[in-house]
């Protein structure tokens, strides 16, 4: 429940599609917590619409300079859009968080490109990644803005990760492959790859990683 989170000082918007930027529930957070919020460039208007005062706006590569700890825009491939008559006028991207001597890697929404060894070259070596591995059907329209399992495990090849947690599944239904469908890809393109299921590791809701 929102009201059993533990104090959150820092909120990272990737972009402004709906299902990632929720305005509701970012009035929620800057009320209860008032964090600080760093964003790709063009994301700033909702925060402020949400009441945040503590806002940094960033290019890909760049790195706050406001958040209590690095954490630097990445790029990704995707787009934006809140309304018919606004597409792509606002940033998207991941995010690199350095945590103790530990490289997060968030890749947001994106869809499979040259940017991840990009990623991995200047900005790692990484310890985890998180990375997306639903809502990727039909391939030829989906294909370019979000990864099927496949490219989520190159990605993680790509990045050097020493671990990687799949994200954006079995939540809301996007698009038309079975809510279980990505992670019996997952399974399937791991197999073929080559890669051990505990360098990609699938999560139950609530569960943790021993760090």
């Amino acid at each position: 429940r929102f009201e059993d989170l533990p104090p959150i000082s820092l909120v990272l918007l990737s972009h402004n599609h709906y299902d990632h930027c929720d305005l509701a529930t970012l009035k929620l957070l800057e009320h209860r917590f008032h964090p600080e919020a760093v964003t790709p460039q063009g994301n700033g208007r909702l925060l402020r619409a949400a009441g945040f005062r503590k806002i940094e706006e960033l290019d890909w590569w760049q790195t706050s300079s406001i958040a209590s700890l690095p954490v630097t825009v990445t790029p990704a491939q995707h787009f934006s859009a809140r309304t018919p008559f606004d597409r792509n006028r606002a940033l998207w991207g991941g995010f690199l968080i350095e945590v103790e001597g530990r490289r997060i890697f968030h890749a947001g929404d994106s869809g499979y490109g040259p940017h991840f060894r990009q990623i991995g070259e200047r900005l790692g070596p990484i310890d985890l990644a998180l990375i997306s591995i639903g809502a990727y059907e039909p391939r030829w329209f989906m294909k370019d803005v979000h990864l099927n399992p496949a490219e989520a495990v190159q990605a993680h090849l790509d990045l050097g990760a020493r671990l990687s947690v799949a994200m954006h599944f079995g939540t809301f239904q996007l698009t038309p492959e079975g809510i279980d469908q990505p992670v019996r890809d997952l399974r399937v393109a791991l197999q073929d790859r080559g890669v051990p299921a505990e360098q990609f590791r699938v999560m139950e809701v609530g569960e943790s990683l021993p760090t």
